[in-house]
């Protein structure tokens, strides 16, 4: 494992995808950096940068000055925010406006804001004459060392999340970790869930460092940056031997058949926010591996311990208005985007950093298990 980089020093982690391959450029300050890449990017463009209410009121302005003067003309696009904004309605909203504003297939879109805004963004990019080519700067640290990494573009269902969408690659990802400085706590926790997801899923050491550094990460400066740079080499190395998720990609997915069904049962709303119930995913995760004689219950414990001393809830009974009925649950994980032929899927583990993808899990035992979960959280 690499040393943890210093404050001043940006990375660049490369996303290897033959002709589409393309940079992430993480570092304090970077913003401003993005009219000059851009420019040797997609020289002479017009640009349209799409971001959400709460985003643009810190760093809309900055991002509008960064490309002045280095593209043609610059337009701009602020949505609601929160979950509730990746929805057919606005995604039809912002394609019009993207059409009506002459965005044409040598120009370039920039997705300012978290998972959200970057999803919703990259699925308008992929659709919009066919596809356009979008930038990624994600302002959450969820989005920076996850959502806005490896194409996965998509809007939710009232089925589920994230089931209507395409693969769709940016060109360029400028994560700047100086906009982090603005989140709240709440939602800096909830996105350090995906990082420590990057050392359960594999990578042992790394999940010993966040360990024994955790509180570093949150306090801000080179600790920071390792852990973001060190999940965004992690996910850039599964993404270029699994673009499509046919594969190894199904790993990133660790805690998210069972976190997506329970953020769809809160309604995507505050009550559990995206990081948290992939936090809860990979605590059931882990417990049910246990259970199953996977890895020693010790070792599960280890994995679900961080993330309760983080702060992060690892329990249904911890979502806010308690868990939705056995049923419901149930009917939510079945229409996850694992499922093969009716046959559920799900990523478990043979201990801390040794994540795998496990077909055909009989549905009766999940529904056990989870009823026992449920049970202890009444």
């Amino acid at each position: 494992m690499t040393a943890p980089l210093r404050g001043s020093d940006p990375i660049v982690v490369d996303v290897a995808l033959g002709a589409r391959s393309y940079d992430i450029v993480i570092g304090r300050g970077q913003l401003a950096s993005l009219g000059a890449r851009i420019a040797k990017l997609r020289p002479g463009a017009k640009v349209a940068i799409v971001s959400d209410k709460n985003v643009a009121a810190r760093h809309l302005d900055a991002a509008v000055a960064a490309v002045k003067g280095n593209v043609l003309q610059v337009c701009t696009v602020v949505l609601p925010p929160g979950e509730s904004t990746k929805s057919f309605e606005h995604l039809a909203s912002l394609c019009d406006h993207l059409i009506s504003q002459r965005i044409e297939r040598n120009d370039l879109v920039i997705a300012l804001g978290g998972g959200v805004i970057g999803d919703l963004t990259g699925f308008a990019a992929a659709i919009v004459r066919r596809g356009l080519d979008y930038v990624q700067v994600p302002t959450s640290l969820l989005a920076q060392v996850d959502s806005s990494v490896g194409g996965k573009t998509a809007i939710d269902s009232p089925q589920g999340k994230n089931l209507i969408g395409a693969f769709h690659q940016p060109v360029l990802v400028i994560a700047d970790t100086a906009l982090l400085d603005t989140l709240p706590e709440r939602e800096f926790r909830a996105g350090y869930a995906e990082v420590a997801k990057y050392g359960l899923l594999g990578d042992a050491a790394f999940f010993a460092w966040l360990e024994a550094n955790w509180k570093d990460v949150f306090a801000g400066g080179p600790a920071r940056e390792h852990a973001i740079a060190t999940s965004c080499r992690a996910k850039a190395a599964i993404v270029a031997r699994d673009e499509r998720e046919t594969g190894d990609r199904m790993l990133l997915n660790l805690g998210h058949t069972f976190g997506h069904a329970l953020e769809a049962a809160a309604g995507y709303s505050d009550r559990l926010l995206h990081g948290e119930a992939i936090a809860i995913g990979m605590a059931l995760a882990f417990e049910f591996s246990a259970r199953r004689g996977l890895l020693p219950k010790a070792e599960a414990e280890r994995a679900i311990g961080h993330l309760a001393a983080v702060g992060l809830p690892t329990r249904i009974g911890q979502v806010e208005g308690g868990g939705p009925p056995l049923d419901e649950l149930m009917d939510l994980i079945a229409q996850d985007k694992k499922v093969s032929r009716g046959k559920l899927t799900f990523i478990l583990a043979r201990g801390i950093g040794n994540a795998f993808v496990a077909p055909e899990v009989d549905a009766q035992d999940v529904r056990a298990f989870l009823a026992e979960m449920l049970k202890q959280a009444n």
